[in-house]
């Protein structure tokens, strides 16, 4: 029976949550960004903890502190995502190595997509029509972590 409740104690510590994966938002759309709040909170392992609505502020919070994710907009206020995407190529950080990093965007033009794809973006999503592709995506990072 010792035996046992030793069994059940480990198996019990393997299946203590770990703490939920962080996602800086930078959307300058309150509604967007609620909606995607809400979507990325409910698949579990993920929370955003932080959100921008301009490059000046995603980069103060992407240089303050480490995130498991970083969903960009093209399109923000006083700005464009490409300069964060160009700060996160450059920073050469650690924290900015391997994060997932995802555009969701109006402007899904292949100009953009190219552009994108040069600061190493591997995930592009029109936000009008794959607006659940980066949910997806987010669902098989976490997967891959495990």
């Amino acid at each position: 029976m010792g035996n046992h409740i030793d069994t059940d104690d480990r198996a019990g510590h393997e299946r203590t949550p770990r703490a939920p994966l962080a996602v800086l938002l930078i959307e300058d759309s309150p509604l967007i960004r609620r909606s995607l709040t809400e979507a990325i909170d409910a698949l579990g392992p993920w929370r955003v903890t932080a959100f921008a609505d301009n490059p000046a502020d995603a980069i103060a919070l992407l240089a303050a502190q480490s995130f498991d994710a970083v969903i960009v907009d093209l399109q923000l206020k006083r700005g464009s995502g490409i300069d964060v995407l160009a700060w996160l190529g450059a920073s050469g950080e650690a924290r900015a190595r391997g994060a997932f990093v995802a555009v969701l965007t109006n402007h899904a033009l292949p100009a953009y997509r190219e552009r994108c794809l040069q600061y190493g973006v591997r995930h592009f999503f029109d936000k009008s029509l794959e607006f659940d592709r980066v949910l997806d995506a987010l669902h098989d990072y976490a997967r891959e972590r495990v």
